[in-house]
């Protein structure tokens, strides 16, 4: 019997869990090993803070997921790889054995200072959703006058339009700083630096964040900005258990894969999603991607399983973004082209939708 591990319940993952459950592979035991029971869309998230959705939307089951695929579900978080004794430690101190290792965690919206205590970081999502929350209705009773958000790519900017929509009638204003250029190398990002200013949202590109406090942010140069409340929405950072456990990363810390998706120091690990990164044919850290990823990953684990060639994943070389812009309203971008209106947005959310309903699986048998 052959232990198949896999850690995350990340959009790639999601992919092999139907697999095994649309076609079981025998002598394989499966168990996935998840701190959420669920795992969101991060499609869909936006459209939650904006109120278009409700979180259940965009939720898949991942206990039912992993019952369907006959997978044993353990609901705890990595902690650290031994690839020697092929094992994977979990926060609680459990040790589990692994033949074949799969990893699809995500990756972090990074520590910086004082953004534990003191502002709302974008992942993961099921705690940013509930501090949204919190922070809406403290916006509501006045007690938030002023809402920094840390971060100029997508995910910033979509948070970002999504609280103005969700806290309309309110009097919460908002402000986006970014290290470089908003949307740096995306065609939308004329079309999105227009929208933001017609929405009254200041954007500080080029100032760097070092510090979230009670009462605002510290800048570089001394500088301080004031504000009741921050996000932080900035780019993917590595989850730091990786680098310590001896594998093979990239510069930024991600497991470094090969076109297979299989680690570049061990063969019997893979890795998709924010947490990997394809040398050779680096991509941003995106959904579209791991999303795209999740079915060469299910047919090359059953293909490493019965010891059969695998196949190579194939990056596209430009991928369409859509980008939500808190009312029922978005911006395509695809290489240098963008296009934006209601009808992008209606775009977005059905292609969101069944993705979500895909894995809307009950238990096996059903």
């Amino acid at each position: 019997m052959k232990h198949l591990l896999l850690v995350g319940g990340g959009h790639s993952h999601l992919a092999v869990l139907k697999s095994f459950g649309d076609a079981p592979l025998e002598g394989v035991r499966l168990a996935l090993l998840s701190p959420s029971r669920h795992a969101f869309y991060s499609g869909m998230v936006p459209g939650v803070v904006a109120g278009h959705y409700g979180p259940g939307e965009c939720r898949i089951d991942l206990v039912a997921l992993a019952a369907r695929a006959g997978a044993r579900f353990l609901p705890d978080s990595a902690a650290g790889v031994d690839p020697a004794r092929r094992e994977v430690t979990t926060a609680r101190g459990e040790r589990l054995r692994y033949d074949v290792l799969s990893l699809d965690t995500g990756s972090s919206a990074g520590e910086p200072a004082g953004a534990a205590e003191h502002a709302l970081r974008a992942r993961p999502v099921e705690a940013f959703l509930a501090g949204w929350e919190r922070l809406r209705e403290a916006a509501r009773r006045g007690e938030v006058r002023r809402i920094a958000v840390i971060g100029g790519g997508a995910a910033g900017v979509e948070v970002l339009l999504a609280m103005q929509h969700g806290l309309a009638g309110s009097a919460a204003q908002f402000a986006l700083f970014s290290e470089l250029p908003v949307l740096a190398g995306h065609g939308a990002r004329r079309r999105i630096a227009r929208i933001l200013g017609e929405r009254g949202v200041p954007v500080h590109a080029g100032r760097k964040v070092l510090a979230a406090g009670e009462n605002g942010l510290e800048l570089g140069g001394g500088e301080r900005f004031e504000a009741q409340a921050a996000v932080w929405a900035t780019g993917a950072y590595a989850p730091t258990w990786i680098a310590q456990s001896g594998l093979a990363t990239d510069a930024r810390g991600f497991v470094a894969v090969s076109e297979t998706l299989q680690s570049r120091s061990f063969p019997e690990i893979f890795a998709a999603g924010d947490v990997a990164t394809v040398i050779g044919a680096p991509r941003p850290k995106s959904g579209v991607f791991a999303v795209r990823q999740g079915p060469v990953l299910a047919r090359n684990l059953r293909r490493v399983l019965a010891g059969e060639a695998l196949e190579r994943f194939r990056p596209p070389s430009r991928s369409l973004a859509l980008i939500s812009c808190g009312d029922p309203y978005a911006v395509a971008s695809w290489g240098r082209f963008s296009l934006e209106g209601a009808w992008v947005w209606r775009l977005k959310d059905s292609i969101d939708r069944r993705f979500v309903e895909r894995y809307r699986l009950g238990p096996a048998g059903a």
